[in-house]
């Protein structure tokens, strides 16, 4: 897929504020500082469409970006350990799962997860929640350029093996670095392929 245009549309508290239903739309969502806004910026080439910053929890809206003009980009609210308030998380919280709940047009959701560590139980409770309200969703390892090869496919596999443990199947896997576009290719086409069933 070729990026021609993307353009920041608007940013939000609340699903009914989301822009209009009109095409297929894809949520980034990952524990805070997994890299989700540079993941972004790398897909769409753009590199300061997404805002990034060194301090976990920059994200606290549903932002939203129209690719092509065919498709959208909702960027959400990381969780983990932003340093806010509890009541600011619990309001994080209930805004994600009502959008990710009540989006008509939402076709897949990307849970990044950080290749540098080993499975993480809050990752694990959140993919499992997806499950549960038979959310689509696929997994993309981020920052795979800070390791070796080797640790990425020890670390990637160990995920897989824990999420099989509890799963038939595993969903899409995507391994990338924002560094070098590892995966751009693989994530936008994987969307491309998505979008050919919309509607």
């Amino acid at each position: 897929m070729i990026i021609q245009s993307a353009e920041f549309l608007q940013s939000n508290t609340s699903v009914k504020d989301c822009p209009r239903p009109d095409y297929p739309e894809y949520a980034f969502i990952g524990r805070s500082n997994v890299g989700k806004s540079s993941l972004i910026n790398m897909l769409i080439g753009r590199k300061g469409l997404a805002k990034t910053s060194s301090t976990p929890g920059k994200t606290q809206l549903i932002n939203h970006f129209l690719i092509n003009q065919k498709w959208y980009i909702a960027d959400l609210p990381g969780y983990g350990f932003a340093k806010v308030s509890k009541t600011s998380k619990a309001k994080w919280d209930l805004m994600i799962r009502e959008y990710l709940l009540q989006r008509p047009n939402l076709l897949t959701v990307f849970v990044l997860i950080d290749s540098r560590h080993e499975p993480q139980k809050i990752d694990l409770n959140f993919i499992h929640w997806l499950g549960t309200k038979e959310i689509p969703f696929s997994i993309v390892f981020t920052k795979m350029d800070k390791l070796s090869k080797a640790k990425v496919l020890k670390n990637t596999d160990q995920f897989k093996r824990e999420m099989l443990k509890t799963w038939a199947a595993l969903p899409p896997l995507f391994v990338t670095s924002s560094e070098n576009k590892t995966g751009r290719d693989e994530v936008l086409g994987f969307i491309e392929e998505v979008n050919r069933g919309w509607k």
